[in-house]
């Protein structure tokens, strides 16, 4: 008998918190290698938040976690801010971390450090919040992000046991404004970096000399710094390039000035390759603007009090660094010369574009990308545009910071749980989602006693939103079977998304709800190539039988459509492979079909990666440059994905009627 455990002063309270454990099975036969944790459950039919725009209200999961073991539906890829302005996955931040959070200073929020005191994760709904500038924000309902009217939560009510401040159409977020997903580090982009480092901090000689015997000519080329972060990359951009270099001290450090160390070469052959890297491109490339502007901002530039500066005297590197800015689509002011001859170019613009320049061109020295004590004012446009559910639970990860706070995605988020480290009955709920099942074993009985309530108002009941209901634990325990049952002699409408052929097991009772109320099933069946299939959900029925569980459905009177997903770009998004799943579909008689391409979130990336590496290495940069960054392809790509499947789909209904 294990004990559930909840924690008093946590106002959310726990993941199951309205469910008893009873024990634990470790599943033999078929179910061997899953574990079942039995809960008896006080409710069974949960309600979507009012905010909610999904057709349906209310949601029925018999089922928590999933054996099906499909290998892209992992959540954590939420940028973070971190000190450095740099930004990092959620999912990859450990303690003592230092993030970017806020404190109240007068009018204003101003950023200051933050340390990572703890990271964990839950399985939540999963929301997306979109906002007027583009940004995309998942999170769970109990989430909470800081607007100009203080702290909200995602989602709520205005009355009953929801009620709570939560966002609205009319809010504004505050923040940064959308964070710019990181480039690959090319070879053009350490041309620019080595150019625009060397240019502004290096020396390159050639010294004629004589003697008794003989004149020779001396090379050599020297780059010095104080910054070890700086003088590493171009020591290994040179290297990259076939360039050797010694590493010594160049001056010691004193009360007012750093220890330099220094990088060099006196061969000739060295010397002149250094030369060539850094000769000024005829047609410079965005990835070799980004890295010249990133080199000579290690080299020349600054950031104080919120300006950001870059300062030559050469009227040429000058001309470079001001194109460079205005191609990235950054505004310029020329400052008056100086003195001396230096003249600075300024970015102006604020915080936003600031963090903006350091992501785009990513410079190497930490110290000026410092951001601590700038106060929260731009221009992003943070107003929320949309609120709508994901219609999946999904792993969420959260982390606890000093502040309480932290920037992710581009806006402040609270730290929204306050909850010990997450090891109720001894596992993850993230890493052991697909092997340890937990089961309502009370659902049916719940259902019944729910919908005979006089309160309950035969509202439409959405089942699989969030974890498959014909799932492999199914077979065990039949709840799915009870609660079709139930729904049908309560005449109650309802639908149900599946991966799984299991679900015919149950087409008497379909056909029995179906005949006295409203009833919809859907199938996802990501692609007919079944190398893919076994990459990509292992646990699932080939997806051949898969559409023909879609005909056997329509043909029963029940009315079922497909959803195309995951498509993997390369693999099975060919015209020729998504017309066959088409025309299956079409010819299966599905009532919609729909496509969605890959989600590559953090730790299915690496598995997806290193499997790669090994099967088909020469996909390896094509995947690493579609998915830089970002755990799926933008919104441009998902269009015409949609747009490509919906000719196919209706090429196929054509040619279905001819016959």
């Amino acid at each position: 008998m294990l004990r559930w455990r909840t924690v008093e002063d946590d106002p959310q309270g726990t993941l199951f918190r309205d469910e008893e454990l009873v024990d634990r099975h470790v599943g033999r036969g078929e179910f061997r290698g899953l574990e079942f944790f039995h809960v008896r459950a006080r409710a069974v039919i949960n309600q979507v938040p009012a905010s909610s725009r999904m057709p349906f209200s209310h949601t029925i999961n018999a089922y928590r976690g999933c054996s099906h073991a499909c290998v892209y539906c992992v959540l954590g890829d939420t940028p973070v801010l971190m000190a450095d302005a740099t930004v990092r996955p959620i999912v990859e931040l450990e303690p003592d971390d230092v993030v970017v959070g806020t404190e109240r200073d007068g009018r204003y929020r101003r950023f200051v450090p933050s340390r990572v005191l703890d990271r964990f994760a839950s399985r939540r709904e999963a929301y997306r919040v979109t906002l007027a500038d583009g940004t995309e924000l998942v999170a769970s309902a109990d989430h909470r992000f800081l607007t100009g009217r203080g702290w909200k939560h995602v989602t709520g009510t205005q009355q009953g046991a929801r009620r709570r401040p939560h966002l609205t159409l009319n809010d504004e977020l505050l923040g940064t404004g959308a964070f710019v997903e990181p480039s690959a580090i090319d070879a053009d982009y350490r041309l620019g970096y080595l150019s625009g480092m060397i240019r502004g901090d290096g020396n390159i000689g050639h010294y004629e000399y004589s003697s008794r015997q003989r004149r020779d000519v001396f090379h050599r080329f020297q780059l010095a710094l104080a910054d070890d972060e700086a003088l590493l990359r171009a020591r290994n951009y040179l290297a990259y390039f076939g360039v050797k270099t010694g590493e010594f001290a160049f001056g010691e450090g004193s009360e007012t000035r750093r220890p330099m160390r220094a990088i060099r070469s006196q061969s000739a052959v060295a010397v002149a390759r250094v030369e060539s890297l850094i000769a000024w491109p005829e047609a410079p490339t965005t990835a070799w603007r980004r890295g010249f502007l990133a080199g000579i901002f290690d080299a020349e530039g600054s950031y104080s009090r919120g300006i950001l500066r870059i300062s030559n005297k050469d009227e040429r590197i000058l001309a470079e660094i001001g194109g460079c800015l205005t191609s990235l689509g950054f505004r310029v002011v020329v400052e008056p010369v100086h003195a001396n001859g230096v003249r600075c170019l300024r970015v102006p613009g604020g915080i936003c574009e600031h963090i903006r320049f350091f992501h785009t061109v990513d410079p190497a020295i930490s110290r000026k990308r410092a951001i601590v004590g700038r106060a929260i004012k731009n221009k992003a446009d943070l107003r929320i545009k949309t609120i709508e559910p994901v219609g999946l639970e999904l792993p969420m990860y959260d982390i606890t910071t000093t502040t309480g706070d932290f920037i992710a995605n581009g806006v402040v988020s609270h730290n929204c749980f306050a909850r010990p480290t997450h090891d109720y009955l001894g596992f993850g709920i993230g890493d052991d989602f697909d092997r340890k099942i937990v089961v309502k074993v009370n659902a049916v009985e719940r259902v019944q006693a729910e919908l005979a309530s006089p309160r309950w108002g035969g509202h439409a009941i959405a089942m699989g939103t969030n974890t498959d209901p014909y799932q492999r634990a199914e077979g065990k325990y039949h709840l799915t079977q009870g609660i079709v049952a139930a729904l049908g002699e309560a005449a109650n409408p309802f639908s149900i998304l599946t991966k799984s052929t299991l679900i015919l097991r149950d087409l008497d009772l379909l056909q029995a709800a179906a005949a006295r109320t409203d009833v919809r099933t859907s199938f996802s069946i990501g692609t007919l190539d079944p190398d893919v299939w076994r990459l990509t959900e292992p646990g699932t029925p080939h997806p051949r039988r898969r559409v023909e569980a879609v005909g056997r459905l329509n043909e029963a009177g029940i009315r079922c459509g497909v959803l195309v997903a995951p498509v993997l770009p390369g693999l099975s998004d060919h015209d020729d492979q998504l017309a066959e799943v088409a025309k299956a579909c079409v010819d299966a008689g599905a009532t919609s079909i729909s496509a969605m391409y890959l989600h590559l979130r953090p730790g299915v990336r690496e598995h997806w990666m290193q499997w790669m590496q090994r099967a088909l290495p020469d996909r390896v940069a094509e995947y690493e440059t579609r998915y830089a960054g970002r755990a799926y392809l933008g919104s441009r790509q998902q269009k015409e994905l949609a747009a490509r499947m919906d000719r196919m789909v209706a090429a196929a209904r054509r040619q279905r009627h001819r016959h």
